[in-house]
């Protein structure tokens, strides 16, 4: 599929890079965004003045996202392009890379990390984790950034994105020291949280938590019979009350790691539903950045004390 998407991509982009129209100055900026996350994020800062257009909504995985041939009229026709990079996006990314050599707008909101503070892995392809929206501090850069990017993009509202960009900074500095205060509630040898794939390292990283996830970083690989049982005795062992389903992956690998720590006559709850590589529904609280985070801790913290 995503080899046919790429061909019709690539004939697309070539009729499209061959159009010269002038730029409507009373048009909004359009912009395409990959995740939820991500979507949420331009929308903030760019407000009414811009027309932005996500290809991934709640509950899509990322790692396994099949662009649709439907999509390709939303990236020809994009001004710019707003994807996380750090090969979160899978194969769509070479397609990126491609527009971007086409003289296309796009823009890997990832790049503008340190590497020295992204987590590493010798078991992805990128070799770093993606999912670097769970430290509010590497989104408040890719927010920074976000907000330069899209002023060089449409310098007469470049006030408006500043002033909406500071304001959400501030939500931002707002949402850190609340989920700071409500994790200080759970005692350092109870912060151990096992989900079923490996998405929130930056979350434990940053707020001294154990993470384990049953897959890797990408819900591409499998989890093995072995995994799963490594992983129960794992559990036994540290007296973790609660393990977490994730809302973009599918719930019978958590399900099983449970029955595997009840065949060794021991018990364990699943403590909730995390969002993980996708917000909620648009229009709630949790199809926020901010509303997501905060209901993730407060899951987290009221399952495991």
């Amino acid at each position: 599929m995503i080899k046919k998407f790429a061909i019709f991509l690539a004939l697309a982009i070539t009729f499209f890079s061959c159009k010269q129209e002038p730029k409507d100055l009373n048009k909004k900026l359009n912009v395409v965004t990959t995740t939820t996350m991500i979507t949420d994020l331009v929308e903030n800062i760019g407000g009414d003045l811009i027309a932005v257009q996500g290809l991934m909504g709640s509950g899509v995985d990322p790692h396994l996202y099949k662009a649709s041939e439907g999509d390709v009229t939303k990236l020809v026709n994009a001004d710019v392009i707003f994807y996380n990079g750090l090969h979160l996006e899978g194969k769509l990314v070479e397609v990126f890379e491609k527009m971007g050599s086409q003289n296309m707008k796009t823009i890997a909101v990832g790049e503008v990390l340190d590497k020295s503070i992204l987590i590493g892995s010798d078991y992805f392809a990128s070799n770093y984790d993606p999912h670097i929206w769970f430290s509010v501090k590497n989104w408040k850069q890719v927010t920074v950034f976000t907000i330069e990017k899209l002023k060089e993009l449409d310098p007469e509202n470049a006030v408006v994105f500043e002033t909406n960009g500071k304001a959400y900074l501030e939500k931002l500095n707002k949402l850190e020291a609340k989920i700071k205060g409500i994790i200080a509630t759970l005692p350092k040898e109870k912060r151990i949280l096992v989900t079923a794939h490996d998405a929130f390292s930056y979350f434990g990283k940053e707020y001294a938590f154990n993470v384990v996830g049953l897959q890797g970083l990408s819900t591409a690989t499998e989890a093995g019979v072995q995994d799963v049982q490594k992983l129960a005795t794992f559990i036994i062992e540290n007296k973790v009350k609660a393990i977490f389903i994730e809302t973009s992956v599918p719930k019978r690998t958590i399900e099983a790691l449970q029955a595997a720590v009840k065949s060794k006559d021991h018990e364990v709850i699943i403590g909730g539903t995390l969002y993980s590589d996708a917000l909620g529904n648009p229009g709630t609280l949790k199809g926020t950045y901010i509303g997501m985070f905060e209901y993730n801790v407060n899951t987290i913290v009221n399952a495991l004390k």
